[in-house]
């Protein structure tokens, strides 16, 4: 097995006279969230609304920026999340994956629409009532 890329575009959901960048980002399912690095959050004028205690893949801890509206674009599929300004390059978390309902082929190392919904993101908002009934 080894590491996905995939192509994407960024936006800032809030200043549509902006223009999208295209980046190559690192795939990974282990991540929760989007993270850019800072030369992109500056270019696409994202304002930080927080601030995180993000745990690396190294064990340490680290403060970082939250920043938000980022438009994330892919395979015909788009959502928008907050992303985590931290390292030199993109990453593609999970949370923003499972919102654009793509998934990860390894043996292609590849990211791809998820073929039991192929045209349109399926989303699940099950849960259950005070009844312990289906919501639906």
């Amino acid at each position: 097995m080894g590491i996905t890329y995939a192509d994407l575009r960024l936006g800032n959901d809030a200043r549509e006279d902006l223009e999208e960048i295209d980046a190559n980002a690192v795939v990974d399912t282990g991540a929760l969230h989007l993270c850019i690095p800072e030369h992109l959050a500056m270019q696409l004028q994202l304002k930080a609304r927080s601030q995180r205690e993000v745990q690396t893949a190294d064990g340490k801890s680290h403060l970082v920026d939250y920043v938000s509206p980022v438009r994330i674009s892919m395979l015909g599929r788009e959502c928008v999340t907050g992303a985590l300004v931290i390292g030199n390059q993109v990453l593609l978390g999970a949370i923003p994956m499972e919102d654009m309902d793509l998934i990860i082929e390894p043996a292609r190392l590849r990211v791809s629409v998820n073929p039991l919904s192929p045209n349109i993101p399926l989303s699940l908002a099950k849960g259950l009532n005070r009844n312990s009934e289906s919501i639906e």
